[in-house]
């Protein structure tokens, strides 16, 4: 194993940082990091191997776990890449998946941001007896997200 390994972010690419994270902020609590970042140069390019590249954007905190805990991070890229759109089949990185006390509840809140349904709210039972409800939807710019709730 890694010796000292611990999750520390995920990361978006927006078409609008500000905008994506504020929706993020405004319905899921999340809580900005400071500093803003503003990226570019030799060292930029060399990372990402984008030539030209530039990026700017934030971290923020995600919510239930405290000041120490994982970062959603979310940059804007100049120049931008055209994008693929997302399916929650598709093989690699597919959603985020927030827990809350009603899906039904926060599903209509994220549709009324600017978010998208993606299938049916459903609930599944594990072999254990576990209930989980839930649903996918997108954030404004087509991002897929879990909403779950899990009952005993």
């Amino acid at each position: 194993m890694i010796q000292g390994v611990r999750y520390a972010h995920t990361n978006i690419v927006a078409r609008d940082w500000r905008s994506l994270a504020a929706f993020y902020e405004r319905l899921f609590g999340c809580v900005p990091v400071p500093p803003e970042r503003d990226y570019s140069g030799p060292e930029l390019e060399a990372g990402t191997g984008v030539a030209g590249a530039s990026m700017a954007g934030v971290h923020l905190r995600l919510p239930g776990h405290g000041d120490s805990g994982p970062t959603l991070e979310i940059y804007s890229y100049t120049p931008p890449t055209e994008s693929i759109k997302p399916a929650v089949s598709r093989p690699g990185f597919a959603h985020l998946s927030f827990e809350v006390s009603s899906v039904e509840e926060a599903r209509e809140q994220v549709l009324a941001a600017g978010g998208r349904p993606v299938g049916e709210i459903v609930t599944l039972t594990t072999a254990t007896g576990a209930r989980i409800t839930w649903c996918y939807v997108t954030d404004p710019e087509g991002n897929i997200l879990e909403l779950q709730c899990w009952a005993s």
